[in-house]
């Protein structure tokens, strides 16, 4: 006799229509006194805004380190050649280079510095591991954005992330303006889960990554999320960083000025929220864009 384990979806997508569900888990996994660098009242309002913004992180001696191992990794032609490279469709630019933090001990050492990783398990109440890295090269003149998405809905669909249990941190190495392609956030908006209509295709990464569509809200979703949270255009100097939440409705515009945009971006998921087979996908993404090493950051 076989017996089937169902498997419960607290986040249904990819279906025939969209499907609201309003969020099942806790923004913020740590009790309000639990020891970290952040404090109580900075947790509150991440958990109300779904993000918390930072003046500076990382010091101007540290962005220019990064800044330097961004420019090396992005000019070294086996990097460029490797499938963690992701080129934009017109230019053939570097867009996004996957996995940083194996493929560069710099960046393997900024994932295990103690600003970013006890950040990460005071938001999430665990020990945590790195689901994704990416460093991300906006160049001027002309390099396309990051239409409005949430991440959560692509990891839990694709990657098989169960729960709403990870963060983001966005690091500028570069400064933001307001006209060159910074990051939106529609503040509260993680408090609603948006599914997708339509099926997942398979091999689905290898378009996504450079144009989505698949995983993408419709534009009245988007107009009524927005009615409700508004925007909020994230600026600052470079060594500033944005922490968000994986349910954030975000995205970026194009940059056409002559002003560069480039950032480091770290995804920590919780040990205690690993991820399994997708449960919207008909394979798993490769691992470079969702881990399957749990192993906790040191």
């Amino acid at each position: 006799m076989t017996t089937t384990t169902v498997r419960t979806d607290l986040y249904p997508t990819r279906g025939t229509g969209e499907v609201r569900t309003r969020r099942q888990d806790p923004v913020v996994w740590s009790a309000p006194d639990a020891p970290g660098p952040i404090t109580p009242w900075e947790l509150e309002a991440y958990d109300r805004n779904g993000f918390m913004a930072m003046e500076q992180l990382i010091t101007p001696e540290e962005v220019d380190v990064y800044r330097a191992e961004l420019d090396r990794l992005t000019a070294d032609p086996a990097v460029r050649a490797d499938e963690r490279s992701i080129v934009e469709p017109r230019s053939q630019a570097v867009r996004s280079v996957f996995e940083v933090h194996r493929l560069s001990e710099v960046f393997a050492g900024l994932v295990r510095d103690p600003r970013l990783a006890d950040r990460a398990r005071q938001i999430l109440g665990s020990d945590v591991y790195v689901h994704q890295s990416r460093i991300n090269v906006k160049p001027g003149f002309g390099a396309s954005g990051f239409y409005w998405h949430s991440d959560f809905e692509t990891w839990h669909a694709e990657d098989g992330m169960p729960r709403m249990r990870a963060v983001s941190v966005s690091i500028a190495l570069t400064e933001n303006y307001e006209t060159n392609g910074g990051l939106m956030i529609m503040p509260g908006s993680h408090r609603t889960f948006l599914g997708c209509a339509g099926a997942t295709p398979r091999d689905n990464y290898k378009r996504s990554l450079q144009m989505q569509d698949a995983g993408t809200p419709s534009d009245a979703a988007l107009t009524s999320l927005a009615d409700a949270h508004g925007i909020k255009l994230f600026t600052g100097a470079a060594g500033a960083a944005t922490w968000f939440d994986c349910n954030c409705m975000h995205g970026s515009g194009d940059n056409i000025t002559p002003y560069a945009r480039s950032n480091v971006f770290i995804v920590f998921n919780s040990v205690e929220n690993a991820a399994q087979e997708p449960y919207a996908a008909p394979i798993r993404r490769p691992e470079f864009i969702g881990a399957r090493d749990f192993t906790p950051v040191g």
